[in-house]
C-alpha cells in the first residue's frame, strides 16, 4: 500500500528531535553520512519525493533547478540564508521555496556581541599564550593591553532583526549606536537605543569604530564593504561579520589589515570554496583577526526551532496552503528578499 504521507529528502542530519517529529509526519530520507551531497546525488534522492530539505551547503542552481524530478514542489530550507538557491530559476519552474527566518535573531546576536568584545580586548590571544605556550610571566601593567568598548561608536549595516537586537547589545556595553539601512527605523526603535541614523553608508563608515555586517547577501549588498569602502574606514577601526563572507571583498580586507589600515576584522563567515585564505590564516596566526567556524546561530535551540519552522512549512504547503516563510524573487508582489532590511 502506498503510503499517503509527503515523501521528502533531508540533505544533512539534523537535532535527534526533529528528525523523528520528521519520520513521524513524513516518509523521510535523510542523508546519514551528513555530507555536502552533490548535485547528482540531490537528483537521485529526490527521485519519486515531493520536497526537498536544503541546506546552505547545497548550491541548487539553475541546472539543479532543471534536473530535479517533475514530483518535487517544494524546496524547504533548513536556514534563514537563501542565497545557494536561485530563487528566480526555482519560481520559474512552479517550485515554492521557503526558509526559517527570525528563529536565529538572538543566538546570532549574541555572537555578534561576542566577537566585538573579543577582538579588541585580545581574548583569543590571551587564551592562547596560556594554553599553546604553556608559561606566563606573569602580570604586568602594559601586558595584553586591548581597547575599551565603552564610547567607542559601532556602525550597523541593516538594521533588521538580528542588526537591531546586536544594537540593544552594544547600547549596554555603552557602545554609541549609528545604522545604515534601506529604511529607517520608527522613533520607537532610534530612541532607547539613542541610534543616529545614515542615509549615506560612506558616510557612516569614515565616522564609526567597528562596523558590523547585518544584511543579507543579494546584488546590492555583494561586496558592500568593497576595496573602495574598506579604505575609507578610520584608522585603527575593526569589522565584524557574521552574516555572509559575499559582503566583504575579502582581499582588500586583508589587504587593509595588513599595511595597518585596520585594527583587525573578526569573522564568523568567510570564503572557504577553495580552502580559508593563506593571508587571512596569517593574520589569525598573528592575532589581527578572529576566526569561527559559522557558528552564530549554533545553539540545539536554534537548531531545533529552524527544524519545527521547515515542519510547518512542509505541513502548510502540503495541506494546500502558502507557506507562512515562503521565499519570492525581488519584485514578486512586493514580496522578495529583504537587502538591507
Amino acid at each position: 500500500m502506498t503510503s499517503s504521507k509527503p515523501k521528502i529528502l533531508v540533505t544533512r542530519r539534523l537535532p535527534e528531535s526533529i528528525e523523528a517529529r520528521m519520520g513521524t509526519l513524513f516518509e523521510t530520507d535523510v542523508n546519514e553520512a551528513d555530507v555536502a551531497l552533490t548535485g547528482d546525488d540531490i537528483v537521485a534522492g529526490l527521485q519519486g519525493k515531493d520536497v526537498l530539505v536544503s541546506s546552505i551547503t547545497d548550491r541548487i542552481d539553475a541546472g539543479l533547478i532543471a534536473r530535479l524530478p517533475r514530483s518535487v514542489r517544494l524546496i524547504a530550507q533548513f536556514g534563514n540564508g537563501i542565497d545557494n538557491i536561485d530563487v528566480e530559476a526555482a519560481w520559474a519552474a512552479g517550485l515554492t521555496v521557503t526558509n526559517t527566518p527570525s528563529v536565529l535573531t538572538e543566538d546570532t546576536a549574541d555572537m555578534a556581541m561576542v566577537l566585538m568584545l573579543a577582538l579588541p580586548r585580545r581574548l583569543v590571544e590571551g587564551t592562547q599564550m596560556l594554553v599553546r605556550d604553556g608559561e606566563w610571566a606573569g602580570w604586568s601593567p602594559t601586558s595584553m593591553l586591548g581597547r575599551r568598548l565603552r564610547g567607542k561608536a559601532l556602525g550597523i549595516v541593516g538594521m533588521g532583526r538580528i542588526g537591531t537586537a546586536v544594537a540593544q547589545r552594544a547600547k549596554a556595553f555603552g557602545l554609541n549606536i549609528h545604522y545604515f539601512s534601506r529604511n529607517r527605523r520608527p522613533p520607537g526603535v532610534e530612541e532607547p537605543l539613542e541610534a543616529t541614523y545614515w542615509p549615506d553608508l560612506d558616510a557612516m563608515i569614515e565616522a564609526v569604530d567597528i562596523v558590523s555586517l547585518h544584511t543579507p547577501h543579494t546584488r546590492e549588498t555583494y561586496h558592500i564593504l568593497s576595496a573602495e569602502r574598506l579604505g575609507r574606514m578610520k584608522q585603527g577601526s575593526f569589522v565584524v561579520n557574521v552574516s555572509r563572507p559575499e559582503l566583504i571583498d575579502e582581499n582588500a580586507l586583508v589587504a587593509e589589515i595588513e599595511r595597518g589600515h585596520l585594527s583587525g576584522a573578526a569573522l564568523d563567515v568567510f570564503e572557504n570554496r577553495s580552502g580559508i585564505n593563506a593571508r587571512l590564516l596569517a593574520l589569525a596566526e598573528a592575532n589581527k583577526v578572529v576566526l569561527t567556524a559559522h557558528m552564530a546561530s549554533a545553539t540545539l535551540e536554534a537548531r531545533i526551532e529552524m527544524g519545527e519552522t521547515v515542519i510547518v512549512n512542509i505541513r502548510t504547503f502540503m495541506d494546500g496552503h502558502q507557506p507562512p516563510h515562503r521565499v519570492l524573487p525581488d519584485g514578486r508582489h512586493g514580496l522578495g528578499r529583504n537587502t538591507l532590511a
